[in-house]
């Protein structure tokens, strides 16, 4: 039997594909959301565990909670891992700020950073508390400070991100659903934009961007009974950046 049963979105890259691999490692049964298809996914069984949906269309929501339902073979869903986040760049990859960033910006980014995020908590509610689960919601080191790189768009999505957190804990921790975020810095992924190494010299004390790996195992540590009383917190992994 499964160690646990888990649904995370944005598994195709980076921080969802090492949470991914890791959860699996350790004999976890997972469900992987993302717009690619089962084809594009880089790890074992990603064709029985996929379930393909575009975030940012918020019609597809409830289709992903029913396909999600009917794959749960006893009804409970351990984890919900919202990792899925887009943070769309201007011209030769700049920053995109209020006066460059219109109404359809602002729409994608919120549905996809923010939106659907509280809607899959919703609807799958029923299979958390059943299963006396964990959601962990991925912010950023952006949501609570002005980032050289991140939109605005992004940072406000993540701050609303942190926010809905502490709701989500406040509202579902009497089901025995603890609700908690992580808040990753510099990462090491196919992402990250130019300048990066400069800023990690300039402003990170230890001097050195994180790996995915070190953030899939605070998301699993928040899994886990480990961290049994720990509801409404967010864990700024950052080496000291936000000091």
């Amino acid at each position: 039997m499964a160690e646990g049963y888990m649904l995370l979105t944005g598994a195709s890259r980076g921080i969802g594909h090492a949470t991914v691999k890791l959860f699996q490692s350790r004999g976890w049964r997972i469900f992987s959301v993302s717009r690619q298809s089962s084809e594009e996914c880089a790890w074992p069984a990603a064709r029985e565990s996929h379930i393909q949906a575009d975030l940012a269309d918020l019609s597809q929501v409830e289709e992903l909670i029913a396909e999600v339902r009917k794959r749960l073979p006893e009804g409970k869903l351990h984890a919900l891992v919202n990792n899925a986040g887009i943070s769309p760049k201007g011209p030769d990859g700049s920053r995109l700020g209020v006066a460059n960033s219109d109404a359809s910006t602002w729409t994608r980014v919120m549905n996809v950073n923010l939106i659907s995020t509280a809607l899959l908590a919703r609807g799958l509610r029923p299979e958390l508390e059943a299963a006396q689960g964990s959601i962990v919601n991925v912010t950023s080191i952006a949501g609570s400070r002005v980032h050289p790189f991140a939109g605005v768009a992004y940072a406000a999505s993540k701050a609303g991100l942190a926010t809905l957190t502490r709701e989500l804990a406040h509202e579902f921790g009497p089901l025995g659903i603890r609700s908690n975020a992580i808040a990753p810095g510099e990462i090491a992924t196919s992402i990250l934009s130019p300048g990066t190494d400069e800023l990690v010299a300039a402003e990170v004390p230890m001097r050195r961007l994180g790996t995915p790996t070190e953030v899939a195992e605070t998301i699993y540590f928040l899994c886990s009974q480990a961290s049994s009383y720990i509801n409404g917190s967010e864990i700024h992994i950052n080496g000291g950046q936000h000091t």
